[in-house]
């Protein structure tokens, strides 16, 4: 896993997967799951937007009345999944697909938008902003993202965009000041917390990165990335015991990282918890049996079952 930037800020609408006739992306998996608002109530009429990275096409669903959304036929790997619905904090995620087993089930709560309304010209020139940014036109999404800050002040969420534009650019000092911004009007926003530690972590600076992600409550992080380059600060540093809960929540998220589970065993193993550290080397294998790095694991299954 590597450091990256939370890419859909509070307004995010990104842009519509193309899709093309030949719909590479169909398999004989499933996938399902829930979308929840911040008080555990079903949110009906979400976007949920498959993308195969594979097969760089996908297809769209909606949630029902009681929250609940089911894509069928779709492939094996790894897919980005995408939830929007106008007055809600938009979500990414990405979740790797089996055709050979049952997935797990999907439970994702979205955030309410307070003290803005929606309209179509704000709509368009979000979607406007957010087709650049995906093509990798910066500049151009980030004059967009200012035009439409200039003509609604009260609309604080944009400068999370903003700061994307030149997080995407290495400019961490001028994303820095734009999440900055965010904060100024909502100091819990989980994303710009995030936003401005990823900010210290590509700058190499992981003490303020940490110092950053500690701020956010460790049951709002569900991202498994953020977990993940979290509970490596903390073993890097030779906390263990500090580290085990993100590693463990990442490998959770993401049932099928290789790269959590590694890191799971390690941690395990240095606390000399090896039953456990069993386990989840065991649990990687499952996943990736023949890389170098499963070569190193069978190494440290064996030094372990000789113990």
């Amino acid at each position: 896993m590597k450091k990256r930037a939370l890419v859909c800020g509070l307004l995010a609408v990104l842009a519509a997967t193309s899709f093309v006739a030949a719909q590479d992306w169909k398999g004989k998996g499933r996938l399902g799951g829930l979308v929840l608002d911040q008080a555990g109530a079903p949110i009906e009429g979400v976007r949920v937007k498959l993308f195969s990275i594979k097969a760089q096409e996908g297809t769209e669903v909606k949630t029902d009345k009681t929250g609940h959304w089911m894509a069928a036929w779709i492939r094996s790997g790894a897919w980005n999944i995408d939830f929007e619905k106008v007055g809600y904090a938009p979500k990414k995620i990405v979740v790797d697909i089996s055709e050979n087993k049952k997935n797990p089930d999907v439970e994702l709560t979205m955030n309410k938008i307070e003290g803005l309304v929606i309209n179509d010209e704000i709509m368009d020139l979000l979607t406007r902003g957010n087709e650049l940014f995906d093509k990798n036109d910066y500049a151009g999404a980030l004059a967009i993202y200012q035009d439409l800050l200039a003509k609604n002040p009260d609309a604080y969420p944009i400068y999370q965009n903003i700061g994307n534009c030149h997080f995407a650019q290495e400019k961490y000092d001028l994303a820095e000041e734009n999440y900055l911004k965010v904060l100024e009007k909502d100091p819990k926003n989980v994303n710009a917390l995030i936003a401005i530690g990823n900010c210290y972590a590509n700058r190499g600076d992981a003490a303020k990165a940490q110092e950053w992600y500690a701020k956010v409550e460790f049951e709002k992080l569900d991202d498994p990335t953020v977990l993940y380059n979290l509970g490596s600060i903390y073993y890097n540093n030779a906390k263990f015991e500090d580290a085990l809960k993100f590693y463990q929540k990442a490998a959770e998220k993401q049932k099928d990282s290789t790269d959590a589970l590694y890191q799971l065993g390690l941690t395990y193993l240095n606390l000399q918890r090896n039953a456990e550290a069993i386990d989840a080397f065991e649990r990687f294998l499952k996943i990736d049996a023949d890389s170098e790095k499963a070569g190193q694991v069978k190494a440290f299954l064996d030094y372990l079952r000789k113990k």
